[in-house]
């Protein structure tokens, strides 16, 4: 939860409900720029330390359900993570989740350094 979100998350702001198993579901909400933001899914497959497959809808617009796969292997001293967003509604949505994953992962990487 310290680096979830994309760069405008309000410190403090992010919540998660996690049940880690295939079949599990999520929710993660948190405040930008002083809007409310939900999102949530299904997790579809869990290999820990491996991979990580779960749906991804906005609570906002939950029909516009798309999918993640996060692939990790070991990768010299450090770990190499594979990511990938797809099966988005239109190439807005692709565009805006690009933007945020990529700001995300930014974050990440500083708080792992």
């Amino acid at each position: 939860m310290q680096w979830f979100g994309p760069g405008s998350v309000e410190e403090g702001s992010v919540k998660a409900d996690i049940d880690l198993r295939v079949g599990g579901r999520y929710r993660i909400s948190f405040n930008a720029k002083g809007t409310y933001n939900e999102v949530g899914g299904v997790y579809r497959e869990v290999v820990p330390n491996q991979r990580l497959v779960f749906s991804w809808a906005w609570h906002s617009t939950p029909e516009r359900e798309s999918l993640v796969t996060i692939s990790m292997k070991p990768e010299g001293s450090g770990t190499l993570l594979t990511f990938l967003h797809e099966q988005f509604a239109d190439a807005t949505a692709r565009d805006n989740h690009e933007r945020g994953w990529l700001e995300l992962l930014a974050k990440l990487e500083s708080y792992l350094a």
